[in-house]
C-alpha cells in the first residue's frame, strides 16, 4: 500500500495508508449488499474510484502513475454450482475474458491490437486460480489493459477471519453456507482512455494536404455534434445555426464555431473527434437580394468518410438518432441527396 502521513506533523501517529485497488471495500460491504438487495448468486459489485501505487518508474503519459481511476468488477459465483459440466467459477470467468474483450472491441479498438495473455504458474497471485491478461499494442509495445483473475474464495475468508464476521452464502438448495469465488475483471479507466485516443489517432493525405483525424467511436467521442455557418456575416445563416444547435443540445453534447473558414472548422472537429458537422448555408436560409427562397435543409458531414449529405431541418434530430443508434453512414445517406464537395 502507498503510504504517506495524515496532516502537518510525519511522525508514527499520523502514518496512513492509500488502498491499492478498489476491491477490498466491495468484500468488506459483501454481507451488507447481500442482506440489503436481497440477492441470489451469482451477482456481482462493480466500483469506479482511485487507487494508488507507490510506482519506481512512473511515466509514458498516463500509462503508468502513482494516482489513478480503477474500474473493478467482483463477481461473486457459487464453487457448487456447475455450467455446461464445469466448474460455475471456471466458465463464468471464461465469460468475463470474452465479455471484456468484445467491450473494447466494440468501442472501437482494433482486433489486431488486442490479445490475450495468460498467466504462467509462476507469475500467478498466491490467491488466483487463474488470471488472463487484456494486453493491448501500443506505442511502448505490448502492455497490460485489464487483468481478469478468478480470486477463488481467499478475500472473503482473510476477512472473516481477521474481522470474526462470517463472510457466507447460504446455498438453499443445499441447505449449507458457502463462501463464495471471487471472478475480478479490474480495468485502468486512465489506461483504457489513452488506448482509445492512441488506437483512434490517424494521420492521413487529403488533396496533398495533411489530415488529423480521431476515429473515436460515436459514443466515447467527447462532442457528438458540431453546428458550422457557411457565412458568419449572414446574421440568418447564423441565427438558423445557433437556433438547430440549442435543439441538437438538449439530446446531444453540441458545439457552435464561427471562427474560421468551413475547410479549417472541418479539420478542428477532425481532431477532437466529433462525429458529425452540421452546415447551415445560403442555400438553407435563402439570398433575398437575388430573390432566391432558402430549401430549409442543411448538409451532415461525416467525419470518417468526409461524405456529405443533404437533409430538412424538420428532420435532422430524426436523423443524427438513427447515425447515433448504430445505423451505418452508408444506409443512412442512401436515403438522402448527396452534397456536393467533401472535406
Amino acid at each position: 500500500m502507498f503510504k504517506t502521513f495524515m496532516g502537518p506533523v510525519e511522525d508514527e501517529a499520523a502514518v496512513t495508508y492509500l488502498r491499492p485497488e478498489t476491491a477490498q471495500g466491495i468484500f468488506v460491504n459483501f454481507d451488507n449488499v447481500l442482506q440489503s438487495m436481497r440477492l441470489k448468486l451469482p451477482f456481482g459489485v462493480a466500483q469506479i474510484g482511485k487507487s494508488f501505487r507507490n510506482e519506481i518508474t512512473p511515466g509514458n503519459f498516463i500509462f503508468r502513475t502513482r494516482e489513478f481511476e480503477q474500474m473493478e468488477i467482483e463477481y461473486f459465483v457459487n464453487p457448487n454450482d456447475t455450467i455446461g459440466g464445469r466448474p460455475a467459477d471456471e466458465a463464468w470467468h471464461e465469460r468475463w475474458i470474452e465479455d471484456r474483450l468484445a467491450w473494447y472491441r466494440r468501442y472501437g479498438l482494433r482486433p489486431e491490437n488486442l490479445r490475450l495473455r495468460e498467466h504462467e504458474k509462476d507469475e500467478l497471485a498466491h490467491y488466483a486460480k487463474r488470471t488472463a491478461d487484456i494486453e493491448y499494442h501500443f506505442p511502448i509495445g505490448w502492455s497490460e489493459l485489464e487483468g481478469i483473475a478468478n480470486r477463488t474464495d481467499y478475500d472473503l475468508k482473510q476477512h472473516a477471519e481477521w474481522s470474526g464476521k462470517s463472510l457466507t452464502y447460504f446455498d438453499e438448495e443445499r441447505k449449507t453456507h458457502v463462501v463464495p469465488y471471487v471472478i475480478e475483471p479490474s480495468a485502468g479507466a486512465d489506461r483504457s482512455l489513452l488506448a482509445f485516443l492512441v488506437d483512434a489517432y490517424r494521420e492521413e493525405e487529403v488533396r496533398g494536404e495533411k489530415r488529423v483525424v480521431l476515429r473515436l467511436h460515436r459514443e466515447l467521442a467527447p462532442t457528438k455534434i458540431a453546428v458550422l455557418p457557411l457565412l458568419k456575416k449572414r446574421a440568418e445563416i447564423v441565427e438558423t445555426a445557433h437556433a438547430i444547435r440549442g435543439r441538437l443540445a438538449r439530446r446531444w453534447v453540441t458545439v457552435y464555431d464561427d471562427t474560421a473558414a468551413i475547410g479549417r472548422l472541418y479539420r478542428r472537429q477532425d481532431e477532437v473527434g466529433t462525429p458529425y458537422s452540421v452546415t447551415v448555408d445560403v442555400q438553407t436560409v435563402g439570398d433575398p437580394a437575388r430573390a432566391e427562397v432558402g430549401d430549409q435543409k442543411v448538409t451532415i458531414r461525416d467525419r470518417d468518410s468526409m461524405e456529405q449529405i443533404r437533409v430538412p431541418i424538420d428532420t435532422l434530430d430524426s436523423v443524427l438518432g438513427r447515425l447515433f443508434e448504430g445505423d451505418p453512414w452508408e444506409g443512412v445517406a442512401a436515403g438522402s441527396a448527396r452534397a456536393e464537395g467533401s472535406g
